[in-house]
């Protein structure tokens, strides 16, 4: 743990209670420095009520004191076994009221276009339970007739960079299972930099002799000029009538 608990409430405190520098609170609590001066100027945490980090055991008092005379030391937080991975986040990822209702849709649109992803990476992604991706992977759920599926990268719900490496990790599992892909599963695990990145350009024939071979024979001959007109190669039917009207014997 890097930062106190409640940080913000506990800069309220030590920027009314002490005489530390704003780069001291802000490096103590994790904060920008001018974050802490806005709150200091009262535009930031207006309301918010002071967190005295020493009667919640998470600095001692000889810490301000060092800090107070010297500017330049750097507050060390008092070790709290309760406090012990407090920031680690617990359960499925949060989803704003206003997306819920997209879940469903971000849901069948993964099973969908990446039936490699599990259940839990699905989870994970959009923020939804199990049970929930199992009814529409069996359409089962209650309005799966009126379902559409949508990339929850438009949603929302998560961001590309995650989806590609939830899609990615998958591949890699499969492949580690002995699992075959197909072109199309192979051409979903390009990333959206990689294919942005991809030249539009048409790629040139390997067999150049070939393609200028087709070419050539395909260009008409020029006859620009009037003495290549009247040279003209005589044809079948003219040396035939040449023979016709020659005198005959």
């Amino acid at each position: 743990m890097t930062k106190p608990l409640m940080a913000k409430a506990t800069a309220v405190w030590l920027v009314d209670n002490t005489t530390l520098s704003f780069k001291q609170i802000a490096d103590f609590c994790d904060m920008h420095e001018l974050e802490v001066q806005g709150i200091a100027d009262g535009d930031v945490a207006t309301g918010v009520k002071g967190f005295d980090p020493i009667a919640n055991n998470q600095l001692d008092p000889v810490e301000i004191e060092r800090g107070q005379a010297d500017p330049m030391y750097r507050l060390k937080l008092k070790h709290n076994q309760a406090a012990q991975g407090e920031e680690k986040r617990r359960g499925p990822r949060y989803t704003p009221l206003s997306k819920r209702q997209d879940r469903p849709a971000a849901i069948l649109w993964l099973v969908k276009f990446h039936p490699e992803l599990s259940d839990g990476a699905i989870g994970k992604l959009v923020g939804t339970t199990k049970p929930t991706i199992q009814s529409i992977r069996d359409r089962s759920h209650w309005n799966i007739n009126n379902i559409t599926p949508i990339d929850p990268v438009a949603l929302g719900l998560c961001r590309q960079t995650e989806l590609d490496t939830a899609v990615q990790a998958a591949a890699r599992k499969r492949a580690a299972d002995g699992v075959v892909m197909s072109d199309d599963e192979r051409r979903k695990l390009v990333s959206t930099e990689q294919s942005l990145g991809m030249s539009t350009d048409a790629k040139i024939p390997t067999d150049m002799d070939a393609f200028t071979r087709t070419e050539r024979e395909e260009k008409p001959a020029d006859f620009s000029d009037a003495e290549s007109f009247f040279n003209l190669p005589q044809t079948d039917d003219e040396d035939e009538d040449e023979d016709d009207e020659s005198p005959r014997r």
